[in-house]
């Protein structure tokens, strides 16, 4: 692409040439109308004198006088030949110019160039008494050449393209003589701003500041800007700095958020789990109690010889009653233990293994129930059973558990009853969740931010605002799934996660 100086060159080139090339054209056009003009005055004068001067020779069958008339006529160039004709005996004398340029007898077969024109010749008797109609006594044909002329067009045409392009080149360089004076200092220009936006440094060399004209100014303006920018290049890089270590301290800190908030879950978990193994345990204490102090009762009677019927009877109902109460109560207490351990320890390990859907999210559901019972909600299970995922059990009760609080927590009041639901189907290689609820539903100003950190309605209530951003991170990375929410407010809200049933990665063992 060409640069300025060189549109501007070709632009004042193609104006010259124009402007040239109509006035040739004009003056090549009346040059032509000249000329013709010229050799129509030739062709007419030479008629005429023919018509004039040949006839009485003609009459007399002068030749001697015939041919000099004739060779008189031949002087000019433009004259190809002259033949004269008698109308008795046909040509009567005739010259014509050969190709050297002589005049010379022109025979009768000879081929003759040139345009032909045609004259009759009257002639008409001096002595004539009255008006004489005069009498035809021959014709004579003279043929023009226009190679004279049309010579004379090409010259010209040749010398006013000379000079177009003379001038062309004239002007070419002077253009690239005067133009010099401009482009080059704004050349330099283009080659310190290219530098100075391209180079990894900013430390760009400034620009000679000696002309003292317009361009000058021009010059000192941009090593001024050069110099402002330079400044602010590195108040920019120190921000960016500041911002960088800025952003990696509140990463750390958000994952520390995290890892808390996760921990705290568990936390909750082992206190939920502690608090409800603690009535089972303590009644198979007491009935423990109870019976060690019966058969302490037996042994003493035992001992003393006096064991009465009555006693043996009352001791045997105790150690039934007691014996019925710890085993009843051990059982819940281990079934408990059983539903408890396998979340907790999924919980801290995050190891993968192949389980379950159905009964696992039962085991979620059971260790939920110490905050479930404190309430009016109503928790739904709809799971087809059989269906296998190969993924993280851990991860995905932190997910449920996140959700199915969320919904406690948020979409109803104390002691308001309610239902959650908590759904999952099968979608090829892919399993579609739902938590979802018929609580007061998400405010529409939140709808688009539930999964951003730290947004929450309870903040000040014991709100971190990073349960739903940790289910976010779950599904999306760690099981390269897709989560959606919908919600309408005093509707409900519907949290929808789609997770491959082979979590991406290496496959978990066949005997997990």
């Amino acid at each position: 692409m060409f640069g300025i100086q060189g549109r501007l060159t070709c632009l004042f080139v193609v104006i010259v040439t124009v402007v040239l090339g109509i006035s040739g054209s004009y003056a090549q056009y009346h040059l032509a109308r000249e000329l013709e003009a010229t050799n129509e005055t030739l062709r007419n004068g030479v008629l005429t004198r023919l018509q004039t001067s040949l006839p009485s020779a003609l009459w007399d069958l002068d030749k001697a006088k015939v041919d000099n008339i004739v060779a008189a006529e031949m002087l000019p160039p433009e004259l190809v030949a002259i033949r004269v004709y008698d109308t008795s005996i046909g040509l009567f004398s005739g010259k014509r110019r050969t190709p050297d340029g002589h005049v010379a007898d022109l025979d009768a077969d000879s081929p003759v160039g040139g345009t032909p024109v045609v004259a009759d010749l009257a002639y008409r008797e001096p002595r004539a008494e009255g008006v004489a109609k005069p009498a035809i006594v021959g014709r004579v044909v003279v043929n023009f050449s226009r190679e004279q002329m049309e010579a004379r067009l090409d010259a010209e045409i040749r010398r006013k393209v000379s000079e177009v392009l003379l001038l062309d080149l004239i002007l070419v360089v002077a253009l690239a003589l005067s133009l010099r004076i401009v482009f080059d200092p704004l050349r330099k220009l283009r080659d310190g701003l290219f530098e100075l936006a391209t180079r990894d440094s900013d430390d760009v060399v400034e620009l000679p500041e000696k002309r003292r004209d317009e361009l000058g100014d021009v010059i000192r303006g941009f090593n001024a800007i050069q110099r402002r920018v330079r400044t602010i290049i590195h108040r920019t890089r120190e921000a960016e700095e500041e911002a960088r270590q800025a952003l990696v301290e509140l990463r750390a800190t958000q994952e520390s958020l995290l890892q808390a908030e996760r921990l705290a879950s568990l936390g909750g978990l082992v206190a939920g789990v502690a608090h409800e193994i603690n009535t089972p345990v303590g009644i198979a204490l007491t009935s423990a109690s109870v019976l060690k102090d019966a058969t302490d009762d037996i042994r003493a009677a035992v001992a003393t010889g006096a064991v009465k019927k009555s006693e043996i009877v009352k001791y045997i109902d105790t150690a039934d009653e007691s014996a019925r109460l710890i085993m009843n109560n051990a059982y819940r207490a281990a079934h408990l233990i059983h539903s408890f351990k396998q979340i907790a320890v999924d919980q801290v390990s995050e190891a993968r293994r192949r389980f379950e859907l159905h009964e696992y999210i039962g085991e979620v559901v059971a260790s939920l129930q110490p905050r479930l019972k404190k309430t009016r909600l109503a928790l739904a299970i709809d799971c087809a059973p059989g269906i296998m995922l190969d993924s993280y059990p851990g991860a995905l009760a932190q997910v449920l558990t996140n959700l199915t609080l969320n919904c406690v927590d948020h979409a109803f009041g104390p002691d308001e009853p309610g239902e959650i639901a908590i759904r999952a189907r099968i979608d090829g290689d892919w399993v579609e969740m739902e938590v979802a609820d018929n609580g007061r539903g998400i405010p529409a100003t939140l709808i688009d931010k539930v999964f951003d950190p730290f947004v929450t309605t309870r903040r000040g209530q014991g709100g971190t605002g990073l349960g739903l951003n940790i289910v976010y991170n779950l599904i999306v990375k760690q099981f390269a799934g897709s989560i959606a929410v919908a919600s309408t407010e005093g509707a409900g809200a519907s949290f929808v996660f789609r997770m491959p049933r082979v979590t991406p990665g290496e496959a978990a063992p066949a005997d997990a």
